[in-house]
């Protein structure tokens, strides 16, 4: 058993080239040449509420949704990255309703899937994010940035510690053949500090 946990772990860790660094000026001129995918993690919740009683992804009143602050945080995101003119390709979201909130409050659109955060296979199997690793190794339409509006569980599983705070964003960039690398993370405080 415990074999087979190792060859699970270094399984995963090899669809994940080691990443380098962008940050201030560089960061902002990388994304506003495209070829990234922006993975954020939904906007501030409110925990005294959860999931449990919910009966679909339509079902809004029964999930931990966006606090007003949520709100707030994403649209200032939408205004940081109309500032910054940063272009936004495809924006894929997870179906809760809170990603997908937080993606057409930041970046004014959502195509739900449940591929970015975790397929249909079962919990513990090293499978269940392979169409997650598929989205972030894959190219966007030239000039433009995907993004990918989800949980920190799923960037926690497929990038390991530490996980993604609320409203925080992984810069990465896709290689291909299930390849890629995390760059940046620009926390909700970080996009002030970049320059225009």
């Amino acid at each position: 058993m415990r074999r087979a946990g190792l060859f699970f772990l270094f399984a995963a860790l090899s669809f994940l080239v080691q990443a380098g660094e962008l940050a201030g000026p560089q960061l902002v001129a990388e994304l506003r040449k495209g070829g990234y995918v922006l993975y954020v993690r939904h906007t501030s919740t409110d925990f005294g509420r959860n999931d449990a009683q919910m009966t679909s992804f339509e079902d809004c009143a029964s999930q931990r949704p966006l606090t007003d602050k949520g709100r707030d945080e994403a649209r200032a995101i939408a205004g940081h990255i109309k500032r910054l003119g940063i272009p936004i390709g495809t924006v894929y979201a997870s179906p809760f309703c809170r990603t997908v909130e937080t993606a057409m409050l930041a970046f004014g659109k959502a195509e739900k899937t449940q591929d970015v955060r975790g397929g249909p296979v079962r919990t513990g199997d090293p499978r269940r994010y392979d169409a997650l690793r598929g989205l972030l190794a894959t190219a966007p339409a030239k000039g433009f940035n995907n993004v990918i509006s989800s949980h920190g569980n799923p960037f926690h599983a497929v990038f390991g510690a530490p996980y993604l705070a609320e409203g925080e964003i992984a810069v990465v960039r896709p290689g291909g053949d299930q390849r890629f690398e995390a760059l940046a993370r620009i926390p909700l405080s970080g996009w002030e500090s970049l320059p225009r």
